[in-house]
């Protein structure tokens, strides 16, 4: 159900998406839209609330950022985050200058106004999280200052009266201790939100809309095995029944073994009814990107071979007018189709679509929705839990975790390796406490010594980190016994390699797939 939105405008923040899943976090629907929507468009939207994101520009600058003085007054409420609040002062009247201090990380901020419908039940004095060359050196006309720190005269400011909001910090990241408490306050004390988006209802109101599109009509899923896709051919299961069908394309970078695991739980002997056919197709896929060692090229391919085995596959089923796929949020927003973001990588099932598909229309049923609010939506349907909380697998598979070519030998190496590592975190009790961990083949080689003699061979990438959304992640402190043990293993169990690296990188600036 959603009877009720707030609207995330981006004006480049990092942390945007972090934003829209705080506030669904209390049980309220919320899209990102880039801050050059127009103004008529929100309107249409009739949002319950608008909070605008952090960013890395200075609102005073000619070719900054910004909005019109019009989205302050059509009577909604707006919260303004970082850049969002000093945009919000400046375009009504105040100033915003380079500050003498730059405030970074975990900062004690002092809430000034306690009987604010945001600060509301917060701590007078409260640790958040400041990054911010600029600061709010006068507020607009008819604000009253709510919140400061030592350095920053205005932390928070408001104009109760029409609804709007300036917060200098960010609510949004875990390091702002009540930060989740105060985007309550927003959504509920001055949205006046109800809170009616919950799974079961989504659940529900979603099995509803897919009866009434399809009709009568025949439906093909793309079955990976992966989290996403099956708790997408569950729920069409569950809507549809005996006019789905779920082709589950074995392209060759699968993880070791996962072509049997995934027909073992979902083909004719396992106890969903999907009608589900294995395409094996992995000479054809090899042969498709050899040679190519661009990432944005492998993605581009991969998708597309996806999409022809899907039209070949229905095509011997008869006329199938719906296409299926598990697509999430964040695919949508890193593929920069919501949003201010840059394309960070195409996703096979959203950028990665060729221009042309044969199917009359393409239904992602959990598109609006966070890894999290999938796995939710998968216990909701009766998905067991070692089925909801498995290790996340990229659509495009080890096609991603091979660094340059792939080739068939890469695809053993890799599936070796990275069997090794998921046995040995398994063995060390990790399994359940590591949000996603995997192995990776570099594209390079090194010299080595084995048995007194030289050898020339590839390094291996281990990574593992921790983290709730996959919109941003650490990486996992895996102690050095257990990590000493997966290299001892690998070096002496998969051929061509002779070196093992573990990967610290957090999300951002990285990514947690290599490609």
């Amino acid at each position: 159900m959603k009877n009720e939105v707030v609207i995330v405008l981006d004006f480049g923040g990092q942390y945007n998406q972090l934003v829209a899943r705080r506030v669904r976090e209390c049980n309220v629907y919320c899209e990102i839209y880039s801050y050059k929507t127009d103004i008529e468009k929100i309107k249409a939207m009739n949002p319950k609330g608008i909070i605008l994101t952090g960013g890395p520009n200075s609102c005073y600058e000619a070719d900054s950022p910004t909005y019109s003085k019009e989205l302050f007054e059509l009577g909604v409420p707006v919260l303004g985050l970082c850049y969002g609040a000093q945009l919000m002062m400046h375009v009504l009247g105040g100033k915003v200058e380079r500050a003498a201090v730059r405030e970074y990380g975990k900062t004690e901020v002092l809430v000034d106004k306690q009987d604010s419908k945001v600060f509301e039940n917060i701590s007078p004095k409260t640790i958040c999280w400041m990054s911010h060359f600029d600061y709010i050196s006068k507020t607009a006309p008819g604000f009253t200052i709510s919140a400061h720190t030592a350095d920053c005269p205005v932390a928070a400011a408001e104009k109760p009266e029409e609804k709007l909001y300036a917060i200098q910090f960010h609510p949004e990241v875990l390091h702002t201790v009540e930060g989740k408490e105060m985007l309550h306050n927003f959504v509920y004390n001055v949205c006046g939100c109800a809170g009616d988006w919950k799974m079961d209802s989504f659940v529900e109101s979603s099995i509803k809309e897919i009866r009434k599109k399809v009709g009568n009509g025949r439906v093909l899923c793309a079955l990976s095995g992966g989290v996403d896709s099956s708790v997408a051919a569950v729920l069409l299961s569950k809507a549809v029944g005996e006019q789905l069908t779920c082709v589950f394309v074995d392209h060759g970078l699968l993880r070791k073994n996962e072509g049997d695991e995934v027909e073992a739980v979902f083909g004719p002997e396992g106890e969903y009814k999907l009608n589900f056919i294995r395409a094996n197709v992995q000479e054809r896929f090899y042969e498709k990107l050899a040679g190519v060692t661009e990432p944005e090229k492998k993605r581009k391919i991969i998708g597309e071979e996806f999409i022809r085995v899907f039209e070949e596959e229905a095509k011997k089923i008869g006329a199938v007018e719906f296409l299926v796929q598990g697509t999430i949020y964040p695919d949508v927003v890193e593929s920069g189709l919501g949003g201010e973001s840059a394309v960070i990588k195409s996703h096979h099932n959203v950028g990665g679509l060729p221009d042309y598909v044969d199917f009359k229309e393409i239904i992602e049923p959990l598109r609006d929705l966070f890894k999290d609010e999938v796995r939710k939506v998968g216990l909701e349907l009766g998905i067991p839990e070692h089925l909801v909380f498995r290790q996340p697998f990229p659509g495009p598979g080890l096609g991603i975790r091979i660094i340059g070519e792939v080739t068939a030998e890469k695809v053993r190496i890799v599936q070796d390796a990275d069997a090794i590592y998921r046995e040995e975190i398994a063995n060390a009790g990790l399994d359940k406490s590591i949000g996603q961990y995997f192995a990776a083949l570099t594209n390079m080689r090194s010299v080595g010594v084995m048995g007194d003699e030289r050898t020339y061979d590839y390094a291996i990438a281990l990574r593992a980190v921790n983290t709730v959304d996959f919109m941003t992640a650490e990486a996992a402190e895996v102690s050095w016994e257990v990590l000493k043990k997966v290299t001892s293993r690998i070096i002496n169990e998969v051929s061509h390699v002779n070196r093992v690296m573990y990967d610290v990188t957090s999300k951002p600036p990285g990514t947690i797939e290599f490609e």
